[in-house]
């Protein structure tokens, strides 16, 4: 198959995957979109929003229509590696024998991974980074996709460990789950106080979903659309010259290279699933907020003026 007929294929292919998923998650369309969008390029997610936005049922509906393997980790303060990588135990036949953890799966949904310490914490960052996991001198390759998609709530903060900025920035996107609106309530109400389940159909497989990975990979960006992700990107750091007054003003740190290559591939996954074969400027603007949002620092004035990440953003695209 073309790269052409591969993206109009990709175009029905994930229009039916949103009915899929629709039938389960009502409303959150663009949370839904981000979510394909970091899978369809291999990324992370980071998902922020209040208890009872059904983050959990989203990532675990999207893994079953996705046909592929899913493990839910609750964080907890008293969580041990061991715990998620796995650990060796000796077996009947005195013989040390390593029992896999929930960590060897292809989407992972790390749940309130803000509660468990430091040290829990940089246990994924190998298998994020390098999708593999050391355990006892052991080298053990994931399966392949492999996505954590973390759950954080911005309300309870009291006892948490936030996450090091090494980590964060190692989410593709961090997105911002908002309250459905009173008819969208209505509808979540009717369809979980009813008796009636529906039955989510997989409609890809492991391989086609490395196919797509690929796909996406080999789309052409224009320079112009590669320049201007890269300054973008660059106007956030108020320590380089040229950094205008308002960045230098509100910004403590700003993004790094890795925001860069996340606008440019997150871009291509944008256009790619709205049937275009190369991506423009607007589609590095779409996906700008969820890549931006936790990859910006920004410092005590910001705050006490009120100004958020969103402005910030919306400033300088």
């Amino acid at each position: 198959m073309s790269d052409v007929a591969a993206i109009k294929e990709l175009v029905e292919k994930n229009n039916a995957l949103k009915k899929e998923i629709a039938k389960v998650i009502i409303g959150q369309e663009q949370v839904v979109d981000q979510l394909l969008i970091s899978i369809f390029t291999g990324g992370h997610s980071l998902l922020i929003g209040v208890p009872g936005l059904a983050k959990t049922l989203m990532v675990n509906t999207i893994a079953s229509a996705l046909g592929l393997g899913f493990k839910r980790i609750q964080f907890t303060p008293d969580l041990m590696p061991s715990d998620i990588l796995g650990s060796e135990i000796l077996d009947q036949n005195r013989e040390f024998k390593f029992i896999k953890g929930p960590i060897f799966s292809n989407i992972i949904l790390a749940d309130e991974i803000n509660r468990t310490p430091p040290k829990t914490q940089a246990a994924l960052l190998e298998a994020m980074q390098e999708r593999a996991v050391t355990i006892a001198g052991q080298h053990y390759k994931l399966d392949m996709p492999y996505f954590v998609l973390a759950t954080q709530n911005p309300i309870e903060q009291e006892g948490t460990y936030p996450l090091p900025e090494a980590q964060l920035d190692r989410f593709m996107f961090a997105i911002e789950l908002k309250y459905p609106s009173v008819e969208e309530e209505i509808m979540v109400v009717k369809a979980t106080t009813s008796d009636k389940k529906p039955k989510i159909n997989p409609l890809f497989s492991a391989a086609e979903i490395l196919d797509i990975q690929q796909l996406v990979r080999r789309i052409p960006v224009p320079d112009k659309v590669v320049e201007y992700a890269v300054q973008l990107v660059h106007s956030t750091r108020p320590n380089v010259n040229g950094a205008s007054n308002y960045v230098k003003q509100y910004i403590d740190w700003g993004a790094g290279p890795r925001a860069s290559q996340n606008l440019v591939l997150g871009a291509k996954a944008f256009a790619a699933v709205h049937g275009k074969f190369s991506p423009d400027i607007e589609d590095v603007k779409a996906v700008a907020h969820g890549i931006l949002r936790h990859r910006i620092i920004k410092n005590y004035k910001a705050e006490a003026e009120g100004i958020s990440e969103e402005d910030i953003i919306n400033k300088l695209l």
